[in-house]
């Protein structure tokens, strides 16, 4: 079976492992390697696997026709994708012998788009799971294959949820390869589609003077772990600082570690009221 997957992230590389131990991947697509803050080029997680497993692995910015050529000389049986920031051409989907499939982070038609973890935590929702689905022109719009139910945890965050549903969707697309032609596809009942967008920096500030309610503010922090956290300006030393608001109460200056509340206001003395206003407290 000839699979070429597709990601990007730590949360792709959990789907890839699960699904290279037990059918073998033909190629891995992800983004060219990235300075870091020092400067240093470093690769993406789904790159550093793939060195690591000797699969072949193929690094663009953009899915332009060369790189369409390429895995069309591949004849792959199934296209798989896990957490990959473009958008497959309809082209590059009509390549496969089978079919070109997505693992999405949501129970579709719900919370289609590119952050369905982080709003499901938003929206105060105690389920989501995971969808396979056909891929097709419209983002993920795909006819349903399959699906699975997770409770989320009070303390879920984005990092934990999507450590979970990469797993889960592994798992459950597996079955799905070893059936080949012979799959079930359910179309998705677009009158009950949601819609996310994509997150940015901005999303996670707040203004100290004027906090979210203390669930609101919780609902933020857990879905805004890891990125782009949740943070605030304050005023430290006569300096303003960006703090971030982590899980478990936890708060960080920039360029600092994190700490409690608790020790954080042993270190800031001066904000010790502030800081309370913001948790409500």
């Amino acid at each position: 079976m000839k699979i070429v997957f597709f990601g990007n992230t730590i949360y792709s590389v959990i789907g890839a492992r699960i699904i290279h131990e037990q059918l073998g991947l033909s190629q891995i697509v992800t983004i060219p390697d990235r300075e870091d803050k020092r400067g240093h080029l470093t690769p993406s997680p789904l790159k550093t696997f793939a060195l690591e497993k000797n699969i072949p692995v193929l690094t663009v910015n953009k899915l332009n026709n060369a790189t369409i050529e390429h895995i069309a000389s591949l004849q792959p049986d199934f296209l798989v994708v896990e957490d990959y920031g473009l958008i497959l051409p309809q082209n590059l989907l009509a390549l496969p012998k089978y079919a070109s499939l997505n693992i999405h982070h949501s129970l579709l038609p719900k919370y289609r788009g590119p952050s369905p973890a982080p709003a499901a935590i938003l929206s105060g929702e105690t389920k989501t799971g995971v969808t396979v689905m056909k891929m097709a022109k419209k983002v993920d719009a795909g006819d349903i294959l399959s699906q699975k139910e997770y409770i989320m945890r009070p303390d879920e965050t984005t990092d934990s949820l999507l450590t979970v549903l990469n797993e889960l969707g592994a798992h459950l697309i597996i079955p799905l390869l070893k059936k080949n032609h012979t799959m079930q596809a359910t179309p998705q009942d677009e009158t009950q589609a949601t819609f996310t967008k994509m997150l940015t920096k901005q999303d996670g500030l707040i203004d100290s003077a004027n906090p979210p309610s203390p669930e609101q503010l919780d609902r933020m922090i857990r879905a805004y772990y890891p990125w782009p956290t949740v943070w605030t300006h304050l005023t430290i030393n006569g300096k303003e600082k960006i703090v971030k608001l982590l899980p478990e109460k936890k708060l960080q200056v920039e360029g600092k570690t994190p700490m409690g509340i608790k020790d954080f206001l042993n270190g800031y003395p001066t904000l010790q009221k502030v800081i309370k206003d913001i948790f409500h407290e």
